[in-house]
């Protein structure tokens, strides 16, 4: 090979290896500006999120702060302690009102917290071996979950007004104006968002945890009620909290089967009238703004204390269901 040949190689070996050069530091160059600007992306998408989330927060801390500072200046021993004293004069004050809701609420609860929960893990343990077959059972679990989703839209008026014709005036059935009522009408309201609280919950779990607890030869409840119940406890108690919050500001549905009367109910099969009801008979009847942010400032509280209540006997339940 002539020194010419070999010298023409050369160049050309060099001129590629530049140009696999320039080429490899044009790739890190576009590879790192694709980094960066993917780093840009996630920090102003979390920037975005901490922002809307602390907007969030802070609407809320508003509108309570408000109402607990402007309740604050009708709040007395006085007022917590005297039951109101009817008709349209806005006197006396809350006490019979808080103890309603509280019965209302443990009745409510009481009664949709155990069918909200059994029903979701049918749906989830044993009804979901059924999609895709055919037959009646599956087309019954069909129905069931449409009319889950479709009841947990449904507006609260239209609950109450079921809860009059079934519970209230329906012969042979009819409770009157009772706890009673308000509180069946009430569970139908919440159940719903029970139901898909625990399902969604219930679903979360592993299904390796099912399979573990198979293999080790526990029975298909034994596996629900030991490992996937407790593992699934934190979600399901979420929505409990969320419907407590509804039942504690709920409105519409006992006001057609609750009665509204300012005594202290002694038994279920009689009336009553929770805070919400009470805050607005003062707003709308009585125009006693005032004692309406009173009414409402322990309202709030009240929220506060029973979701407390139930985080705490939530986990001492899940504690106890985990065997700690």
């Amino acid at each position: 090979m002539s020194p010419d040949t070999m010298a023409v190689q050369k160049k050309t070996l060099l001129a590629a290896e530049e140009s696999s050069t320039v080429k490899q530091r044009t790739i890190t160059r576009r590879q790192r500006a694709n980094i960066a600007r993917r780093h840009l992306v996630e920090k102003v998408a979390f920037g975005f999120l901490w922002l809307t989330g602390l907007i969030a927060i802070a609407v809320l801390l508003i509108v309570a702060a408000y109402v607990i500072v402007q309740g604050a200046k009708v709040i007395n021993l006085d007022f917590l302690i005297t039951r109101p004293r009817g008709g349209l004069s806005a006197e006396g004050g809350i006490s019979t009102t808080i103890l309603t809701t509280l019965y209302v609420v443990l009745l409510t609860v009481g009664i949709a917290t155990p069918l909200g929960v059994f029903a979701a893990i049918y749906l989830v343990e044993y009804a979901g071996e059924m999609q895709g077959r055919t037959g009646l059972l599956p087309r019954l679990v069909s129905v069931a979950r449409f009319g889950v989703e479709t009841l947990a839209g449904v507006p609260s008026i239209i609950f109450g007004l079921f809860g009059y014709a079934i519970f209230v005036s329906a012969k042979g059935l009819g409770f009157g104006f009772s706890l009673l009522s308000g509180s069946l009408a009430c569970a139908c309201l919440i159940l719903p968002v029970i139901i898909r609280a625990s399902e969604e919950a219930l679903r979360a779990v592993p299904r390796s945890y099912r399979e573990g607890s198979l293999a080790l030869g526990a029975t298909q409840w034994q596996t629900v009620w030991g490992v996937v119940l407790p593992a699934a406890a934190p979600g399901i108690i979420t929505g409990i909290v969320l419907s407590v919050g509804r039942v504690v500001s709920e409105t519409a549905v006992f006001y057609v089967t609750l009665g509204g009367t300012h005594h202290l109910p002694t038994s279920v099969m009689q009336g009553g009238r929770t805070m919400a009801m009470h805050l607005y008979y003062l707003a709308t009847e009585t125009r006693a703004f005032d004692k309406a942010m009173g009414t409402g400032a322990v309202l709030v509280v009240t929220i506060v204390l029973i979701n407390l209540m139930i985080n705490y006997v939530s986990r001492r339940v899940t504690a106890g269901l985990n065997g700690r």
